[in-house]
């Protein structure tokens, strides 16, 4: 789907990627509705892109259920119309084993990542349906098909999230919904403090190993990917290589990652 002219949601704008997205539609010619929890994050980005009227802001909390359910008008009343959803927003679990996990962190990372996923999609779903074109994606992980010690809960709402969306794929393929996948590896954001999470072990791990892709640079993937249609989009070289490394030796792959995330753990 062009993106130009076309009205798109974005989740999790007020940051990260999400703001990224924001902010290259807008340079893309389209109308944007940013969603995020919080208003302060949202005007910040305002500030930023500069775009008028072209971008309209509206804080919620996407795991209220009623609170997405209404958001459809207010982005209708604002754009005339939506085209497109991009599920950005998503939060990690502390560096814990899932032994030593709680259950409220277990429920917080399940609230934010699939049901608020599942919230957005089931409130916009029926009005992409009925556009002449539209598109929905949504941000997996590289986190959500290669297991990764001490975000196993975090993983395993990704992996959901990643299912759903090639259900909703299957589910709309003889539609005018087109719909997008997407598995960032590592992007230089400030997820970790913005999911209220502290990492006192990251200054051990020797950060040269670890490439990440600037935030500008996944936004500018993951809006190529939903104009060339793209199922799976895949965000920076680790994404696409730890993708085809894990579908040949799974067990390598596993222990490769452990490697590299073990003195993360080692503090717990």
């Amino acid at each position: 789907m062009e993106l130009a002219d076309k009205v798109v949601v974005v989740t999790g704008g007020g940051n990260g990627i999400g703001r990224q997205v924001v902010l290259e539609l807008l340079r893309r010619g389209s109308r944007v509705a940013a969603v995020d929890i919080r208003q302060e994050s949202l005007d910040e980005t305002i500030r930023m892109a500069d775009a008028g009227d072209r971008l309209a802001t509206f804080a919620v909390d996407i795991t209220d259920r009623s609170a997405t359910a209404v958001l459809p008008e207010k982005v209708i009343a604002a754009h005339g119309g939506v085209d497109g959803l991009i599920n950005v927003a998503g939060i990690i679990q502390p560096f814990v084993k899932l032994n030593d996990l709680g259950y409220e962190v277990i429920e917080r990372v399940i609230n934010v990542n699939l049901y608020g996923t599942i919230h957005m999609v089931k409130a916009f779903l029926p009005h992409l349906l009925k556009r002449p074109a539209a598109h929905l994606a949504n941000v997996s992980s590289m986190g959500g098909f290669l297991p990764v010690p001490g975000q196993t809960i975090y993983g395993a709402s990704k992996a959901a999230v990643k299912l759903m969306t090639e259900g909703l794929y299957a589910e709309l393929l003889d539609t005018n919904v087109g719909v997008s996948v997407i598995f960032p590896g590592a992007v230089a954001t400030e997820i970790t403090s913005n999911s209220g999470v502290d990492i006192p072990a990251v200054d051990s791990v020797d950060q040269s190993k670890i490439r990440t892709t600037s935030p500008e640079d996944a936004a500018k993937i993951i809006l190529d990917g939903i104009e060339s249609g793209d199922l799976h989009i895949y965000v920076g070289r680790d994404a696409r290589t730890m993708n085809l490394f894990n579908r040949v030796s799974p067990r390598r792959s596993t222990h490769l990652i452990y490697r590299r995330m073990k003195d993360l753990l080692s503090s717990e």
